[in-house]
């Protein structure tokens, strides 16, 4: 599912009144003004003179601290969307409750939580119209809200930070803003270089869960250094430090997000009561009936090696029994599905703690296998898609792309690039276009003509292929058998078995 399955708490009410807001009082501006413009004005005799136009001193100080911190770098793009929304009802919550819990929010986090209308209606739409989408993001929340958590702590920024996430990528870390933001965070290419994000055509940081966070909370620490306002400080994350100050000096010099939002752009007037209504829910979600459910995986549950040689995803996946959709979502920051080896660069495989054992206990064998299994690819030729060569695979129960791939000799990427496909996920019935390398029928025939038994000797035994078995599974039940061996004895020239298939093994 795309991102944008939580676009809806980018929407926002642009029209709905919202003269209910809390009043607030104009900030004192400072009577000595900065003098940076000169304009033409118009005299009363109709003479043309030249005037001394005063910028807001307040404004001018951001910006200049703003491009102190940009030096040659370009700020984030804006990738958000707004549309109204019409008065909700939706009696399970009254006006009454609801302003009593905004006050104790109020009360315990360092942002202006105040009731509005228009606040109230993107609460209640999104309890009304949205419970399915929140409750799977409350599940997946599970997993990475300890590490934001972590990573924000450290860098003194409020915990209640991390609802953002929610609200700039509903919590998909390879999700892509059609502007080209990237990740949980959203961090536009050169704002991630700038913050120390690390893009190549293997690896892409901005999804890296960790790093994207703590470049995420250097980033806003940044912000409300220079504002002094965490309301502030989210709607330049958003929108650009130039858009808030430009708000600021149509205001007539207001500091507080609700005196300005009339005056940024409209995604960003919907910014923050986004995050407000999404932090509430989360805050009160038991009170609205939602329910704790445990994610497949647990990030305490998890842990890291730091890799020592290139080595994909599937390889681990044919050695740990760990479905390739489960390595992919714990290792989203590999383009790919390859983790390279890079000299001065520390790259690391996540997985379950329970597999953790058992890469380590086998890692010379497993980067063996790795290895030889790089060595066979074929050698990348420049070609074009044929349309004759184009095969349509309908999609059966217990496929993935992975199987798939692997029928038909291409990458899962590619599978996904010529289908349209933002994800892995696949639908019984559903027709994917693949150009295979070779046509799918002759190239089974060209196998069976090809490979040749190698001849066994020994102490031979025979080999039944049980349910989620593999080559390498198989091999190390046999002192001194390699993956190759067992290919060699058996005529094998994949890497495909069949439960109930017969090896030959030789014991030495």
């Amino acid at each position: 599912m795309a991102f944008k399955l939580f676009a809806f708490l980018f929407l926002v009410s642009f029209n709905l009144c919202i003269s209910q807001t809390q009043e607030l009082k104009q900030p004192q501006v400072k009577d000595s003004l900065a003098k940076n413009t000169l304009v033409i004005a118009q005299t009363k005799t109709d003479s043309i003179s030249i005037k001394q136009l005063e910028d807001n001193t307040i404004a001018a100080e951001l910006d200049k601290k703003w491009l102190e911190e940009l030096y040659s770098n370009t700020s984030f793009n804006t990738h958000h969307t707004s549309e109204n929304l019409d008065a909700v009802t939706y009696p399970e919550l009254n006006t009454d409750t609801l302003k009593a819990r905004l006050i104790k929010l109020d009360a315990k986090t360092p942002f202006n939580i105040a009731y509005n209308p228009s606040l109230e209606n993107i609460i209640k739409s999104y309890l009304k119209n949205r419970r399915n989408a929140i409750q799977k993001l409350m599940t997946i929340s599970a997993f990475y809200f300890p590490m934001f958590e972590r990573e924000l702590d450290n860098q003194n920024i409020p915990l209640e930070i991390k609802y953002l996430a929610i609200v700039e990528s509903a919590l998909k870390p390879r999700a892509k803003s059609r502007v080209g933001a990237t990740g949980l965070w959203q961090f536009m290419f050169s704002t991630g270089k700038m913050y120390g994000l690390d893009v190549s055509s293997y690896v892409d940081e901005r999804s890296d869960p960790i790093k994207a966070t703590v470049a995420a909370s250097k980033y806003l620490a940044k912000l409300y250094d220079i504002f002094k306002d965490w309301d502030l400080a989210l709607a330049a994350y958003n929108s650009g430090p130039g858009n808030v100050t430009k708000a600021i000096r149509r205001s007539g010099g207001y500091q507080n997000y609700w005196n300005i939002r009339h005056n940024l752009p409209r995604e960003t007037a919907g910014y923050l009561p986004a995050f407000l209504a999404t932090m509430y829910i989360f805050e009160y979600a038991e009170e609205h009936g939602f329910k704790k459910i445990k994610p497949e995986f647990a990030h305490f549950e998890t842990d890291t090696i730091r890799v020592k040689q290139m080595i994909s995803l599937q390889h681990v996946s044919e050695a740990t029994k760990i479905p390739l959709e489960g390595l992919q979502f714990l290792n989203p920051s590999y383009k790919l599905d390859i983790i390279p080896y890079i000299e001065g660069k520390n790259y690391t495989l996540r997985l379950p703690k329970s597999a953790i054992g058992t890469f380590v206990n086998n890692e010379d064998d497993i980067y063996a296998y790795a290895k030889d299994e790089f060595n066979k690819r074929e050698k990348p030729l420049p070609q074009l898609l044929n349309s004759d060569d184009q095969v349509t695979y309908r999609v059966k129960s217990g496929d993935y792309l992975g199987k798939i791939s692997e029928i038909y000799g291409v990458r899962v990427n590619n599978i996904k690039k010529w289908n349209g496909l933002r994800n892995n996920h696949l639908k019984i019935g559903q027709r994917l276009v693949i150009y295979p390398k070779k046509p799918y029928a002759s190239a089974l025939t060209q196998a069976s003509k090809t490979t040749k038994t190698k001849p066994i000797s020994g102490d031979i035994t025979t080999y039944v292929v049980q349910n989620g078995d593999s080559l390498w599974s198989i091999s190390q039940k046999f002192k001194g058998v390699s993956i190759q061996n067992i290919k060699d004895w058996n005529g094998i020239s994949g890497t495909k078995l069949k439960p109930g298939m017969k090896l030959k093994i030789s014991k030495g």
